[in-house]
């Protein structure tokens, strides 16, 4: 079984910073969906340059490669509900919080991973945490459609980080996997957007391309590290370990965003650090 090192830990940690700082900029854009369109199209383009370095896929990995972008056209489109609908610190919690339990689950199923119980412990705190971040402050009347979104998206969450699992490990090297996929992943949903919406985001890109290549390349790098991660250390803890990018999240969303309840976050913040201990005990 393999363990999560202090090494993989810290690099994962540093992948969720990176992960609330792209989702904060999409939600303070001017609008969600060409600046989510932006950040997919740029993520390929920044991972483009490693593709002489890395081997080509081979026959197995392809069925996973596809399916991971088929669902990530989903989880785009939910994304953008999610955060049209409601405020950072509601919806990120939500969909990033209950995913991390049911890849758990699933992972015991699918790729036959059971974590030790102290392990449990941890992802237990962690999505307990992320929750309480985003039900702070939460009103049913006001956050319905976010919170559907944000939960229909944690499903979808949980199924891509499965199917990219698997595929990573089925890969010769983690890095072709990676590569490969930000690479392809970069078409199908800005070629749909363009296609309904051509001279919005064209007018778009050329105010805010800049913006749109830094995003990328921080949701390429953030998602890349994960994966790689997966290759070293239990699926199950990766996954929860990740989504301490909700703490990152909740403070810039109170702060910055000046969607309030700081206080209420801050509990919330601390039982996630508490399941971090409980991931390295």
């Amino acid at each position: 079984m393999p363990e999560l090192t202090l090494g993989v830990t810290l690099a994962v940690l540093a992948a969720a910073l990176a992960h609330a700082t792209w989702n904060a900029m999409i939600k303070s854009s001017g609008d969600v969906l060409l600046d989510m369109t932006l950040v997919v199209f740029f993520a390929g383009i920044a991972t483009a340059p490693f593709l002489p370095f890395v081997e080509f896929p081979g026959a197995a990995v392809w069925p996973f490669i596809g399916a991971s972008m088929l669902i990530h056209i989903a989880y785009y489109f939910a994304l953008v509900g999610a955060y049209r609908a409601g405020d950072l610190s509601h919806g990120y919690p939500l969909m990033r919080g209950l995913a991390p339990l049911l890849t758990s689950l699933c992972a015991i199923w699918w790729l036959g991973e059971a974590p030790r119980p102290l392990v449990w412990v941890g992802i237990v705190l962690i999505c307990s945490g992320v929750l309480s971040l985003g039900l702070a402050g939460f009103d049913w009347r006001h956050s319905r459609v976010s919170t559907h979104w944000a939960l229909a998206n944690a499903f979808i969450i949980a199924l891509y980080t499965l199917v990219d699992a698997a595929g990573v490990r089925a890969a010769a090297a983690p890095q072709s996997y990676v590569v490969w996929l930000f690479v392809l992943d970069a078409l199908p949903f800005p070629i749909l957007i363009f296609v309904l919406k051509r001279r919005e985001l064209t007018a778009y890109a050329r105010r805010f391309w800049l913006r749109g290549l830094f995003s990328g390349a921080l949701s390429a790098a953030a998602y890349g590290v994960v994966l790689w991660a997966m290759t070293r250390a239990p699926v199950a803890a990766v996954a929860a370990l990740r989504e301490t990018s909700v703490i990152f999240a909740a403070l810039i969303g109170a702060w910055l965003l000046k969607e309030g309840h700081i206080a209420r976050r801050l509990v919330g913040a601390a039982t996630v650090a508490a399941g971090v201990i409980a991931l390295k005990i």
